[in-house]
Parts: C-alpha cells; structure tokens; sequence
C-alpha cells in the first residue's frame, strides 16, 4: 500500500488527501473564505503523541503509547486542505449508540479498564481497535459502492 506525502493534480498543483480540491500555502489560513478553507496543511498518519512527541512541546517527551507504529508509518503525513484536516480528522461524529458499541467491542477484547494501569498496553490496543473499526468500515462501504456501482451515502 503506497501513503503519498501528498496528492499532485497532472498540471503539479498539490491537492487535498480526502476531498481532492486544489490547495495553497499562501495567506487566509482558517479564514471562513474559499482560500482559507483549502489553505493546505500537513497531518500525521499516526499522532506523534502516541510516541511520546508534540508539535504543542517541543523538546518535552512523555511515554510512548507504541514502542514501534503498527502500521510502519511513524513520522509520516499527508497534506489535506483546512477543512478536512481541522474539520473532519480533528472532529470525528461519535454519536452515543457509537459510543456504547465501540464500548463493548474494546470489553470483549479485554482492552477495558476498571483502574488506570502503570503501562499504556490496553489505550494502544484501543487505538488500533479504533483503526481497526474504520478499515474495516471504509471497506464494507467501497464494496458496497462497487457492488451497486454507485454511491452509498
């Protein structure tokens, strides 16, 4: 599977990830205009915190959830516009019958937790779990949309 640094339209302009439309890394960055919403920006595969960095602490470590990235791509990013990066990665809709579903996936996986432990073993088994529900979820939905050949809302 090939992660692109970032999406290039055929005429070199780089684009968006997700939605594809053409960004810039001029001015408007976050500003409620055409321009400040396809400003570009740059997200991690995997959050750096998860290895005991921050863009928000440089400098300042704290203990890693991964020893090493289960999907080998620690460090890496990809380039989104404002909207899809700041909007929709950073934002994610967990509505409470997710919640409670997710829940009892991570208790039948025994990645739950009565108290805090010492280690960070079970929240990284939650977060792969998280990963885990989302492939599997995107897939189900492409196979449907190829099987209908059409969309699926």
């Amino acid at each position: 599977m090939i992660f692109p640094v970032s999406d290039m339209k055929p005429d070199h302009r780089e684009s968006c990830a997700i939605c594809g439309c053409v960004v810039h890394r001029g001015g408007d960055y976050a500003t409620p205009t055409r321009e400040g919403r396809s400003h570009a920006t740059s997200h991690h595969y995997v959050a750096e915190r998860f290895f005991g960095r921050s863009g928000n602490r440089p400098g300042q470590t704290r203990e890693r959830i991964f020893q090493t990235c289960p999907w080998g791509l620690e460090g890496r990013t990809a380039v989104y516009c404002y909207e899809c990066h700041e909007e929709l990665l950073h934002n994610p809709v967990l509505l409470p019958e997710d919640v409670r579903r997710f829940a009892r996936l991570v208790a039948l996986r025994r990645l739950n937790e009565t108290d805090k432990p010492e280690g960070r073993e079970t929240l990284g088994g939650r977060i792969e779990l998280l990963h885990k529900v989302l492939e599997v979820g995107i897939e189900s939905l492409l196979k449907a949309a190829e099987n209908e050949g059409t969309l699926v809302k």
